[in-house]
């Protein structure tokens, strides 16, 4: 376990790796938010329930992060700064089995990476996000069909960036192994009213409990 330093474009970003608390299944690299970063509430929150299910992760901040700034870089330096990280991660590490993904942005910008080839063994998407809120028109879907490596993907079914219908349609276009999974009630962030008659470290239990069995499967 450990933080260290990545070199990217010319500049330097933190990462930290964290090693599952059992047996190791796979090395899960994890992007945070648009408005988040490696250390936020939320990444966290479900961090040391990932490592329970045989998780290994690495974190790190994307470089505008880095910087202090909240506006995201464009696409092509955020896949810059994903891919430095994924290949720092293989030589240090040597992961016999890698995941990409991570929650909203940084799970899209593994999902694009994936969809032109970067060599993985799956993607974990967390509140994929389909679409901007309020526009279920524009939907960030077309590179989708072009994955080929296996995907978990986890939405909560009150997700204004992801409405089940579109999402459900968009699966239909894919030829991977694709799985959804909905949490009832929970919102982007994964939270959940008090009227669901859950709480929102249940939620995160349940990711934590389909990743594991996802990741555990031959």
């Amino acid at each position: 376990m450990g933080s260290y330093r990545v070199a990217v474009s010319g500049e330097e970003t933190s990462a930290l790796f964290e090693p599952a608390t059992g047996e190791s299944k796979a090395l899960f690299v994890c992007a945070h938010g648009a408005g988040g970063h490696m250390a936020d509430r939320g990444m966290q929150a479900i961090a040391p329930r990932l490592r329970e299910r045989g998780f290994d992760l690495v974190r790190f901040n994307f470089l505008y992060r880095e910087k202090g700034s909240r506006r995201p870089d464009p696409m092509p330096l955020l896949r810059a700064c994903f891919t430095a990280v994924v290949d720092h991660a293989r030589r240090e590490l040597q992961p016999r089995k890698i995941v990409l993904g991570g929650r909203s942005m940084g799970g899209r910008v593994a999902s694009m990476l994936a969809a032109d080839g970067f060599a993985c063994d799956g993607l974990l998407l967390l509140a994929y996000p389909l679409h901007p809120a309020g526009q279920p028109g524009k939907l960030r879907a077309a590179h989708l069909p072009q994955i080929r490596v296996p995907v978990l993907c986890i939405n909560g079914t009150r997700d204004d960036l992801c409405r089940r219908e579109l999402m459900d349609s968009v699966v239909q276009t894919v030829s991977t192994a694709w799985e959804m999974h909905w949490i009832e009630h929970a919102d982007h962030s994964f939270h959940v009213r008090k009227s669901s008659g859950r709480d929102d470290s249940e939620v995160l239990n349940e990711v934590a409990e389909a990743a594991g069995r996802w990741v555990s499967r031959p």
